[in-house]
């Protein structure tokens, strides 16, 4: 899946001169969390709900007392995010976009290392459309079987969960031992954090014909040093 798949089309935006308060009534008037700016068509910034967090008229604008000399530019511009009138004083200019042939696995990783919830795919006639968490929502739902898969039998359960430990970084090889009888996983072996046990669980739920998890793991004691 791409950008393109899952985009949404006609985006709405605002202008660097409009008023931030217009750009607030407009995020609450259409239910958005956020808006590409453009200035006479060109991306010039966005602007989200994360840009009115601190803010004067809240009481919420970040408190300096005696800020050092070397201090001066940060502090200006947080004064200014905090205190500007326009559009143009309070978005982030520094955009990170996409394109509509961005994976789906990109696209995720990008929303979650830059903290951001919207990203503008960008085409040759500028903004082309917005993907959104929603939009990874619909996707994660989309991608949900409606109905469950028909069960495995033992065989095909067991060679499902090799293959599946096989790919996880986080299971040493051969540390973790496993038999299935007639639908019930015993999981066997030495762990060294406890995540892995609930990890390993989920491993062998999501194969269809697994009826019970049996628990036979033990955590190693982690040596300190004297």
């Amino acid at each position: 899946m791409k950008a393109a798949d899952l985009m949404t089309r006609g985006v709405l935006s605002v202008d660097p001169r409009d008023s931030a308060r217009k750009a607030a009534e407009l995020m609450l008037r259409y239910g958005v969390t956020g808006f590409p700016v453009l200035d006479h068509g060109k991306l010039v910034g966005m602007i989200t709900q994360a840009d009115f967090l601190r803010r004067a008229e809240t009481g919420t604008a970040p408190d300096h007392d005696e800020p050092a000399v070397s201090d001066a530019g940060p502090l200006a511009g947080a004064y200014t995010r905090s205190h500007g009138r326009t559009v143009a004083d309070i978005m982030t200019r520094d955009v990170i976009t996409i394109s509509a042939e961005t994976p789906l696995s990109e696209i995720a990783s990008l929303m979650a290392r830059r903290h951001v919830s919207r990203l503008p795919v960008v085409g040759a006639g500028g903004v082309i459309g917005i993907v959104t968490r929603a939009d990874l929502l619909h996707a994660f739902l989309a991608a949900m079987p409606k109905e469950p898969s028909p069960p495995l039998d033992d065989a095909a359960i067991a060679g499902r969960l090799k293959a599946e430990f096989e790919r996880q970084p986080w299971i040493p090889n051969g540390s973790i031992e496993f038999a299935v009888d007639r639908g019930v996983v015993t999981l066997k072996g030495t762990i060294r954090d406890p995540r892995q046990r609930n990890a390993l669980r989920i491993a062998a739920e999501n194969i269809p014909g697994v009826k019970q998890i049996v628990d036979e793991l033990h955590e190693a004691a982690l040596a300190h040093p004297r």
